[in-house]
């Protein structure tokens, strides 16, 4: 269960004219007995370390499960207080995992509660899991999210026309292993693709993992080609026909599907930072967000870590998974025209 990041101390960042120096506050020590992960600060000659780890609360496979996440003991939100880089300098950034590969599970992190837990899906009331679409099983990568970014649909993306989703970005991790739900991870930027969502802008940026053994080799989005040959490919297809087997029809991309180069996408991450500080530092909450926080010093969301805490305790307690229908396991033989 136990998640690690690096952390980085923000500097002054410019936002429509005003600065906002927004800072991270720090416990003394940081430590976990598997993982170690140290940033180097530029600016100053001390090192921090993180560990990162989750708690579930309530019973898998329910409406009331809930995977909050702790540093250093102190409860924290996935979405708030997981810094968006592990190393700025390299572009190392931190992902949280939300879908493991090869699961079906439809997890999000949430974000009209208080921490952003994760949790499953609801759809009509009854928990979300994506369909088997033949070859496929359940999501091909690791999927999640890059912390501390926004797609504001209140705003025109310029590169594909449409406006956000009103989520954190998406991330695709590629490597060999098989991630744990909820577990953090330093990973390196490829390049992304743009799903146009129900007429929403939804990017997917592809990343590895900084401690895959191919990922010294993998620099830019050809990589993904020659390394891992037909897997944008079958990366389109997936986004394209993994809904219709709930009656919806295909789905729709940018740019004809091609897949977008690393600074493309780390561009677009810049962006979707950009739109996260200007909700975290708003004075009042945008409709349907949890902005409470505990490190982001400037925020007018920071809540102390006993209201943190207490926001945990108030969540069902721990019990045993409920079973899964026997209908998830399906294999829907879809085909695109």
């Amino acid at each position: 269960m136990a998640t690690l990041a690096t952390l980085h101390v923000f500097r002054r960042i410019s936002l429509n004219r005003f600065v906002y120096p927004l800072t991270i506050s720090l416990p003394k020590h940081f430590h976990n007995n598997n993982y170690q992960y140290q940033l180097f600060n530029n600016n100053k000659n001390f090192i921090n370390k993180m560990s990162y780890t989750t708690i579930e609360r309530g019973a898998p496979n329910t409406t009331d499960f809930r995977i909050f996440f702790k540093n250093d003991d102190v409860p924290i939100s996935p979405l708030h207080d997981i810094p968006l880089f592990a190393d700025e300098t390299n572009k190392i950034l931190h992902m949280v995992v939300e879908i493991p590969r090869w699961t079906n599970a439809k997890m999000e992190i949430t974000l009209n509660e208080t921490l952003n837990p994760i949790k499953q899906d609801v759809k009509k009331g009854k928990i979300r899991f994506v369909a088997n679409c033949f070859p496929h099983h359940g999501y091909i990568w690791n999927y999640g999210a890059f912390p501390q970014t926004w797609e504001n649909p209140e705003v025109l993306d310029e590169a594909t026309g449409f406006k956000g989703d009103n989520d954190p970005i998406d991330v695709l991790e590629i490597g060999y292993r098989v991630a744990k739900r909820g577990e953090v991870l330093k990973v390196k930027v490829l390049g992304t693709v743009a799903l146009i969502d129900e007429g929403e802008t939804d990017w997917k940026i592809i990343v590895i993992d900084v401690n895959d053994p191919l990922a010294d080799q993998m620099n830019d989005i050809a990589d993904v080609e020659k390394h891992y040959p037909g897997l944008l490919k079958a990366t389109i297809e997936w986004f394209k026909i993994y809904k219709i087997p709930d009656g919806k029809p295909e789905n729709q991309f940018a740019f004809n599907g091609e897949a977008k180069p690393r600074e493309f996408a780390l561009h677009i991450v810049d962006e979707v930072h950009q739109h996260w500080k200007n909700l975290v530092t708003r004075e009042s909450e945008t409709a349907g967000i949890s902005c409470a926080n505990v490190t982001v010093e400037n925020s007018s969301f920071k809540i102390d870590a006993s209201v943190a805490e207490e926001a945990i305790n108030k969540s069902p307690e721990p019990a045993e998974p409920h079973d899964v229908d026997a209908i998830v396991d399906k294999w829907h033989y879809v085909h695109l025209k």
